[in-house]
């Protein structure tokens, strides 16, 4: 089997060119299309210990260490929608049209809020996979992502609570996420289809950062 030289997989990793309202090749993996004016969101847990979440009438799902994001939930644009955890509501939020989130929960005190992050400056290079990197850590100031041991820098300098994406020719490569001189434990990228979205949690913290990956996926609409 031919395996792509450090080089190869540099020269193959190109830069994501222009923005888009939407992910475009989310579309592809609906049977039928949502209406216009929906939007797409997602709650990403960067901490080890699963939760209960739904969002709107999407399903329960437990976002946690092995599964951190749960699958993109379908939502009217401009129109509330409501975040249960543990069964119970916790927030009422809305979005604009056309447009996909990531919601990042965040406990202070008894109280639990969601930050969220804006998704929608995908790829629309249906030949091409995705990768979508996101700075989770609790205190790391300049996020990083590189292909191990000493490839080049993927994405570099990711503010906390921000996220950065880039469109790649499917190959293999093994990746590891850092803050400053501090490396997590290096991760093979699974073998992408052209049109795959991929995400990229550096999560823990700056001192002993986590790369935690996962395929995107939406929920199926029904008419």
């Amino acid at each position: 089997m031919f395996i792509p030289s450090r080089l190869a997989v540099a020269v193959a990793l190109t830069a994501l060119a222009g923005n888009a309202a939407a992910e475009g090749a989310f579309a592809q993996l609906y049977a039928a299309r949502p209406p216009a004016g929906s939007s797409f969101v997602r709650i990403v847990n960067p901490d080890a210990t699963p939760l209960r979440v739904q969002i709107a009438n999407g399903p329960a799902q437990e976002p946690g260490a092995a599964k951190p994001a749960t699958t993109y939930a379908i939502v009217k644009g401009n129109q509330p929608f409501t975040v249960q955890v543990d069964g119970k509501p916790a927030a009422t939020l809305q979005v604009a049209p056309d447009t996909f989130s990531t919601l990042i929960p965040k406990r202070d005190g008894g109280s639990l809020t969601f930050a969220v992050i804006d998704d929608s400056n995908g790829a629309q290079d249906a030949l091409k996979a995705e990768l979508r990197f996101y700075n989770l850590a609790a205190d790391c100031a300049a996020g990083q992502l590189s292909v191990s041991p000493s490839g080049p820098v993927l994405f570099q300098d990711v503010k906390p609570g921000a996220a950065a994406a880039r469109a790649i020719n499917p190959v293999s490569a093994t990746l590891a996420t850092g803050c400053g001189a501090a490396v997590s434990p290096p991760q093979p990228l699974p073998a992408l289809q052209p049109g795959d979205h991929y995400s990229l949690f550096l999560t823990g913290t700056a001192a002993a950062p986590v790369l935690r990956g996962q395929v995107s996926a939406t929920d199926p609409y029904s008419r």
